[in-house]
Parts: C-alpha cells; sequence; structure tokens
C-alpha cells in the first residue's frame, strides 16, 4: 500500500527535467488513490454530524417557511428510499467541500512540476486569491438564500401547500451557492487575461457597459431562484469586483508601458527608429 501512495519514479529524472510515461501514470495512480482515501476519510467523519448538516442546509428553507407561515410550505422526501439516501447525500457533500483543501493540493501538486518557475509564482498567488473569493461569493449566497426561497414559494395561490422534495431543494441549494462562488472569481479571470496579453485595460474600459449588462445577464440565468432580489445580490458585488479588477488591470498596463513603451504595440507594426 506504502508502494501506491508513494507515486515515486523508477527511472532517473532526466537532466532535462523529464519523466518517464510509466512513472507520470504511477504518480497519477499514487494521487487518486490519496484523494479517494481523503473523501473516505471526511465521508466517516461527515456522518457523525449528519444533524448538523441537516439544520445547515434547511435552514434558509426554514426561515422562509416561518416567514410566511407554516401552513404555506412543507419540506417531504420522496419514495422509500427518500430519506436514506439523504442521509448518505449530506455526509457527502460535506466530505468534498470540507477536504477540498487536501484533495485540491493533490491535484495542484501532480500539475506544478510542469510549470516554470514564474508560472509557479503566479498560479500561487492566484490561488491565495481565489480560494477567499469563492469562499465570500458561497457565503453570500447562502445569506440570501431564503429571501430567495420565500419569494418563490409566495407565488403560489391561497389554499394552495406548497410541498419541497428535500433531496431537489438540496440539489437547488449546492446550485446556488456553486454560482455564487464562481461568479466572485470574476477579477482573478480578468487578471489572468491580462497577464497573457489577451485583454488590455484599454479593451475594458470601452466594453463596460457591455459587460455590466453581461452580468446581469448571467446573474439571472444562473442564480437557481430567478427572483430579482437573488439576481441583484450576485450581479452587484460581480460589478463592483470587476471594477476593482479593471483598476488592477489598468495600473499594471500602465507600469508595463513605464518599463517598456512598446510593449502595447502589434507585433506586425513597425516601431520608429531612434
Amino acid at each position: 500500500m506504502v508502494g501506491l501512495l508513494s507515486g515515486r519514479p523508477i527511472h532517473p529524472v532526466g537532466a532535462d527535467g523529464k519523466m518517464a510515461l510509466s512513472d507520470h501514470l504511477r504518480e497519477l495512480r499514487a494521487r487518486i488513490i490519496k484523494i479517494a482515501l481523503i473523501l473516505a476519510a471526511g465521508f466517516v467523519v461527515a456522518l457523525f454530524f449528519n444533524d448538523q448538516l441537516f439544520d445547515l442546509v434547511a435552514n434558509p428553507y426554514l426561515h422562509a417557511q416561518r416567514a410566511l407561515g407554516g401552513d404555506r410550505t412543507e419540506v417531504i422526501t420522496e419514495g422509500v428510499g427518500g430519506g436514506f439516501l439523504l442521509y448518505f447525500k449530506l455526509p457527502g457533500l460535506a466530505s468534498i467541500v470540507g477536504t477540498s483543501p487536501f484533495w485540491l493540493y493533490q491535484i495542484w501538486a501532480f500539475i506544478l512540476p510542469a510549470l516554470l518557475p514564474r508560472e509557479k509564482r503566479w498560479s500561487a498567488v492566484f490561488t491565495s486569491v481565489a480560494g477567499p473569493l469563492f469562499i465570500v461569493g458561497v457565503v453570500i449566497g447562502y445569506l440570501t438564500l431564503p429571501k430567495g426561497v420565500q419569494i418563490l414559494i409566495s407565488f403560489n395561490h391561497a389554499g394552495v401547500k406548497n410541498l419541497v422534495e428535500f433531496n431537489a431543494y438540496l440539489s437547488f441549494f449546492v446550485h446556488t451557492l456553486l454560482m455564487f462562488g464562481v461568479a466572485f472569481e470574476i477579477p482573478v479571470f480578468v487578471v489572468m487575461l491580462n497577464m497573457v496579453g489577451v485583454l488590455p485595460g484599454r479593451v475594458l474600459t470601452s466594453i463596460r457597459p457591455w459587460i455590466i449588462v453581461g452580468i446581469f445577464v448571467f446573474a439571472a440565468a444562473a442564480t437557481p431562484s430567478t427572483d430579482p432580489f437573488t439576481m441583484c445580490m450576485m450581479a452587484i458585488p460581480m460589478c463592483v469586483l470587476y471594477f476593482v479588477a479593471e483598476i488592477i488591470v489598468r495600473v499594471r498596463d500602465r507600469r508595463r508601458r513605464a518599463s517598456n513603451p512598446y510593449a502595447d504595440l502589434d507585433p506586425d507594426q513597425p516601431s520608429p527608429l531612434p
């Protein structure tokens, strides 16, 4: 078992830093086994906190239920095995989220040797920024979810009771938080595109109105609740983050032009001779 987890190369690494294909496959196998063990350990631990996980997921719905009145909506599980699936689905999701730093590191460690020193440095910076932004997005999504659920349930006519199948609600819950987390990665992607020379700062300024419209369209399509409150709670922070990214990009372009006056010129455009 130790040999399966080590993934050490059998053949020596060449002077050019290349590794034999068989050794790459051995390391990949070792990383996959480690990820499986990490997820399994997280699943076992999460089983002991099943009730707390249920309360965490159900709280936004229960908050909306209290705001609407207890007789307007009710949560159920569908089928004989509905409760059984839910009992194991919650720890599974908790394991994926809770152990993400560890299994993401295994993926990162497999890719890292192929990167150049400069790429390693910048990728570490982006990782340290992208992680907290994703968490902030998830937290905001969780805080806005009760209002979104309340708005959706309130569309039922008087006398019609809303029955919410909890496994379907769980998918809705995960989808909402995931979309909020991904949406908050916008400044990271914008700065990365600028670094590779695809998106200069002047282009960001010229297309800013279209970007704002696109952000609201994305928020409307990405939020499962489709209510204007949740859409605005996603779109407004995205616009703020876009402005922050634009400022970072323009400052970076200004510094690059100061060090190299021809940095923004087209490669096919002739430069003036001294």
